[in-house]
């Protein structure tokens, strides 16, 4: 009996030992797994929710359903072009080409570029939006009827300045979330984030010096 019971003493750590690193082996796959998930997670969403490197930080926020609502309520009446400046996931581009408008987009984070061009693509309106990978900065608005605006305080009075030196007296401009801090809005509808402001350039300060005397008479 001493005997086996030496062999069996002797046997336990063996087997025990065994079963630790059995379980330790799976414990490092488990890990391994969860760490490559998260990995993988954080490459695909971190370029939908961080901010593209930008002049003025503006972070990804996608425009609620009442928000893209009130927009296509300002435009409501309106043709031309459209441009949404810092167009996101498009959503709003492609709400507004549903509606008839010739829409585009620019937004400086790729990643976001190119999935609102799917979007398009699988809404079916494709043919009628476009989707530009640019700083909003150094993109000339000119051409464009209608300006659609997701910005951030720190950004609204550079641009509201730029917007009045490009844009033509016809121009209207929706600004969401945030108004701009000089002109008065011609419109507003929504309470809240989903408040929408439109600004008709006509009635603005500083437009009634683009107009030459031919066009007043």
């Amino acid at each position: 009996p001493g005997a086996m019971s030496q062999a069996v003493a002797k046997e336990l750590p063996q087997e025990q030992g065994e079963d630790g690193s059995r379980r330790s082996g799976w414990g490092l796959l488990v890990t391994a797994g969860v760490g490559g998930t998260l990995v993988a997670l954080y490459a695909v969403a971190t370029p939908f929710v961080t901010p593209a490197l930008r002049k003025v930080c503006l972070p990804f926020v996608p425009a609620t359903a009442a928000q893209i609502q009130n927009v296509l309520k300002m435009l409501e009446n309106r043709s031309g072009s459209l441009v949404d400046i810092g167009s996101g996931d498009g959503r709003i581009v492609i709400a507004a080409a549903k509606k008839g408008f010739q829409a585009v987009g620019y937004e400086l984070n790729p990643w976001l570029v190119w999935y609102s061009r799917y979007r398009a693509w699988r809404d079916g309106v494709h043919q009628n939006t476009k989707f530009y990978i640019s700083d909003l900065w150094k993109v000339s608005f000119c051409r464009y009827t209608n300006v659609v605006v997701f910005g951030v305080p720190q950004m609204m009075p550079q641009l509201e300045k730029k917007l009045e030196d490009e844009l033509e007296c016809n121009a209207r401009i929706i600004a969401c979330r945030f108004p701009f801090p000089r002109w008065i809005p011609d419109h507003t509808t929504g309470e809240g984030i989903d408040t929408v402001w439109a600004y008709d350039l006509k009635r603005s300060r500083g437009c009634e010096a683009k107009i030459t005397p031919e066009t007043e008479s």
